[in-house]
């Protein structure tokens, strides 16, 4: 796609159906790395089924994903995992491990060949959320916005450090602030978005709220009913009149803190 590195996660036509009802319908994409962009859209939009499909965790019934160029598909995923770390919505843990044993998990796709700092990177991983001090405490013991966390931080593991062959790193995050009190949610957003500039990642989230992707977003998709109705920045596709469109929702749009336009919602 025009203005796309070759390091960049881009798509074209993809479609997805359940039984006769179209859950994408012809949805294209694309994400430079060192960008941080969101998908948006009401419950049932295709949000969650579009960031599965572009992780590669599903295949799509038409169209293409591509990640450095080549095809990502379930079939080719095992081979980006130390490239590609993927979190879904709802992630129950398994078994009562350790925060320590849950990152550790991260670096699962680094097992051949590991870095010789692999206790740090597990470390600082938990430090770049601020749950360092959570790490001898069991995953179920943890407050839900606790194990959100350390799950955020498990996916920056497996991706912290580029590889010899210096392809670009991803995270494909699904509603990953859906758990977190408010100091949290910036928090964690400002440390993902700070991550994406200064390290060269992409980062692909889906997020339900607006003003948290005006604040952080570089890019933005809106989903609805499976197609993309808008795409662009933040400040270009988050109008009132779209939010009103798509959510059905009466907003006013103001200039919040450092110019960032904020969505206020009207009486």
């Amino acid at each position: 796609m025009q203005g796309l590195s070759a390091q960049g996660l881009c798509a074209q036509g993809l479609r997805v159906r359940h039984g006769r009802r179209a859950v994408l319908d012809g949805v294209d994409f694309a994400l430079n790395a060192g960008e941080l962009g969101v998908i948006l859209g009401p419950n049932g939009a295709g949000k969650s089924t579009l960031l599965g499909v572009l992780g590669g965790l599903r295949a799509p019934d038409d169209g293409a994903v591509w990640l450095h160029g080549r095809a990502l598909t379930p079939a080719t995923a095992a081979g980006f995992a130390r490239h590609r770390a993927y979190l879904p919505q709802d992630l129950v843990p398994a078994f009562d491990f350790s925060v320590q044993e849950v990152v550790e998990l991260g670096r699962y796709p680094h097992r051949h060949a590991p870095e010789s700092d692999e206790a740090a990177i597990v470390r600082e991983a938990l430090q770049q959320l601020s749950v360092l001090h959570l790490l001898p405490r069991r995953i179920r013991q943890l407050s839900g916005g606790e194990r959100a966390r350390v799950q955020i931080a498990r996916c920056l593991a497996q991706v912290w450090r580029a590889g010899p062959d210096r392809l670009s790193r991803w995270l494909l995050l699904d509603e990953p602030t859906a758990a977190l009190d408010l100091q949290h949610q910036h928090a964690t957003l400002s440390a993902l978005r700070d991550w994406a500039h200064t390290q060269g990642v992409g980062v692909l989230l889906v997020l339900h709220d607006l003003n948290l992707a005006l604040r952080y977003a570089d890019r933005c998709w809106v989903l609805d009913e499976g197609r993309v109705r808008a795409s662009g920045t933040p400040a270009e596709v988050l109008t009132s009149e779209r939010v009103e469109a798509v959510w059905r929702v009466h907003t006013h749009r103001v200039a919040g803190p450092g110019g960032v336009p904020q969505l206020l919602m009207a009486a």
